[in-house]
């Protein structure tokens, strides 16, 4: 199991960045710079969580994996939405609605295909 994880870790990133970016531009964020953001962001969050999550359900089992995930899903929104605060250049959107939706659309998505794909 832990050998998938680098290509589970790869697959969620490219995944979400993917996600996040289409639903970005669908809630009207279009710029470049913004879109940019977008990626960073879950360059830097996204291994966090998904490895966190992982290893959480690695050692603990899937009881504690769902507290982990809950907490670990509420670091990333909170850590985007701050960030998007001060890097978003549109002001049209608050940064925390736009880090709950970005953020609830890849969580779902994701759920989805992993049940798709890995069961």
């Amino acid at each position: 199991m832990l050998n998938y994880l680098p290509i589970y870790l790869a697959n969620s990133l490219l995944m979400t960045v993917i996600i996040e970016a289409a639903v970005a531009l669908l809630i009207g964020i279009r710029k470049p710079k913004d879109l940019l953001n977008v990626a960073l962001v879950n360059i830097f969050t996204n291994p966090i969580v998904v490895f966190g999550i992982f290893i959480t359900g690695y050692i603990f089992g899937n009881d504690i994996r769902l507290i982990a995930t809950v907490f670990l899903e509420l670091f990333a929104f909170l850590a985007e939405a701050l960030i998007y605060r001060k890097t978003l250049s549109t002001k049209r959107i608050n940064p925390f609605l736009v880090s709950l939706i970005l953020n609830a659309t890849s969580f779902f998505a994701g759920e989805i295909l992993n049940r798709l794909i890995y069961q």
